[in-house]
């Protein structure tokens, strides 16, 4: 993807970086392939505010993605690529031989026009879903179940791809981009490719106003409040408010958050962080 450098002719351009949205080929969705999408502004079913610092935002439509890819052995064409709202990534609008539409995340070098198709042993091919066992050792793939017909779980975001390291009787391995490596089972379906708009994680807004427009209030930092409001409150001056914690004393770092005796632990063989699990 490309990224955009605006020209400082207002303060909010001055630092901001954006997407030059290169590869978008249209600004208008399929329509049948969209519904309404209500923003709560943090509020829960009895109208009282449950989360804090949301509210407001430009409104947006879902677009329905096929994250299952069980229309196997039917060649699509893709019609357009898309942005999404809902998502970091770029969709691919496909047109099926059937005359069927479906949207999918669209993989890095997908271009109008391409043929995708998606089965139990199709070539691992660009933008292609198939088992990960009739995959070849050290292919990129993304949208990745976890249970086989479940649809796909891990790798969805920009710029993201697990990498199939080896094949078990019963599993894959995948190391995720996270840098952990686990296992998944090898009768999962699975994407090939990178996901699209790899350089996301660059851009800059420039501005707050930009944040307001996706439906982010400010925040207040928990140490420029009063004791009575956060635990790390109070003080003279910029006095420290103390080890990190949340607004009801969870500490926000070096905390485990993971469950202990997580079903999934014996899938995992090493943690991002390096530690290998033991047997």
């Amino acid at each position: 993807m490309a990224l955009k450098k605006y020209k400082p002719i207002t303060a909010g351009t001055r630092w901001r970086i954006g997407n030059a949205y290169a590869e978008i080929t249209t600004n208008e969705p399929e329509k049948s392939l969209v519904e309404p999408k209500k923003s709560t502004g943090g509020r829960n079913v009895q109208g009282r505010r449950s989360m804090r610092y949301m509210g407001g935002g430009h409104k947006k439509k879902y677009r329905i993605v096929d994250f299952k890819r069980d229309k196997h052995n039917v060649e699509g064409t893709v019609a357009t690529i898309e942005y999404d709202p809902n998502r970091t990534a770029f969709i691919a609008l496909i047109q099926y031989t059937d005359g069927e539409k479906r949207y999918i995340i669209a993989p890095q070098g997908l271009q109008v026009g391409a043929k995708v198709q998606s089965g139990v042993d199709v070539a691992p091919e660009l933008g292609n879903a198939l088992l990960l066992k009739n995959m070849p050792l050290g292919t990129n793939v993304h949208n990745i179940e976890l249970q086989p017909g479940h649809g796909g779980k891990m790798a969805r975001s920009a710029g993201s791809s697990a990498q199939l390291t080896n094949k078990e009787e019963k599993y894959a391995v995948l190391k995720m981009p996270s840098g952990e490596i686990r296992k998944v089972l090898i009768n999962c379906m699975a994407t090939v490719g990178v996901v699209s708009n790899s350089d996301h994680n660059l851009e800059t807004a420039g501005k707050a106003g930009r944040n307001r427009w996706k439906g982010i209030r400010p925040r207040n930092r928990g140490v420029a409040m009063n004791p009575v409001d956060h635990p790390m409150g109070g003080g003279e001056g910029k006095a420290s408010g103390g080890h990190p914690r949340s607004r009801t004393g969870k500490y926000a770092k070096g905390e485990k958050t993971r469950k202990r005796g997580k079903g999934s632990d014996k899938l995992i063989i090493q943690r991002s962080n390096g530690k290998k699990l033991t047997k």
